[in-house]
């Protein structure tokens, strides 16, 4: 069967609307609007529709969305309704913070494994996992079904670690290093620059003290 393509922009929405209507269901709301939900989204009500509307709609005229089927409908869109194990490479402040984050369980992501080639970090504990050598990672990705890999290491080791990690069955790659991964096109990766963000709101300052002397 095809499967229909989706635009990024689309994606990068979904998350946000998993969380808003996941607050929703916790607060007992039962049906809500498109008009109410980009009320509280700040996202247009059409837009919302047509987000919708490539997955088939959801929504039944004069009645709205049901809250928690859309929900729940969302979550398997975004594979939500898995389980994912991953490992983080890197046990630095990042990685630690990262292995400490209880919201990824809740959401299906099962924290497995941490790696490092301090000796000094060796053996240390984060949430119950003992940080393992950097010598036991491509056996633990084979035998534990590791979907995800965190990289929290610095550019100049992380293209490396990550052919290693595509040649072990690795699905995909959560990427905090500074650095291009020029990897098989199965194997998805997600960039995250945590300087880029902070320099957008840096933008975002100058430009309304510009507007607002």
């Amino acid at each position: 069967m095809e499967v229909k393509e989706i635009s990024q922009a689309v994606i990068g929405r979904l998350p946000r609307y998993f969380r808003y209507l996941g607050e929703l269901k916790d607060e007992g709301v039962e049906r809500i609007s498109s008009q109410e939900l980009s009320e509280l989204m700040k996202v247009t009500a059409s837009q919302i529709r047509q987000d919708f509307n490539n997955f088939g709609g959801f929504g039944q005229q004069g009645y709205g969305y049901n809250v928690e089927f859309l929900y729940n409908e969302i979550g398997k869109i975004l594979g939500l309704d898995k389980k994912h194990n991953f490992i983080i490479v890197g046990a630095g402040n990042l990685g630690r913070a990262l292995g400490n984050y209880m919201n990824f369980e809740r959401r299906g992501f099962i924290f497995r494994g941490m790696f490092d080639r301090n000796l000094e970090l060796i053996g240390k504990d984060v949430r119950g996992i003992k940080v393992m050598p950097m010598e036991e990672l491509e056996s633990f990705v084979r035998e534990n079904d590791i979907d995800i890999a965190v990289l929290t290491i610095p550019k100049t080791g992380a293209v490396e670690v990550a052919d290693k990690l595509a040649h072990n069955g690795i699905r995909a790659i959560w990427n905090f290093a500074h650095v291009d991964l020029n990897l098989p096109k199965e194997i998805q990766v997600e960039n995250v620059h945590l300087s880029d963000s902070l320099m957008k709101l840096s933008y975002n300052i100058n430009r309304y003290m510009q507007e607002n002397p």
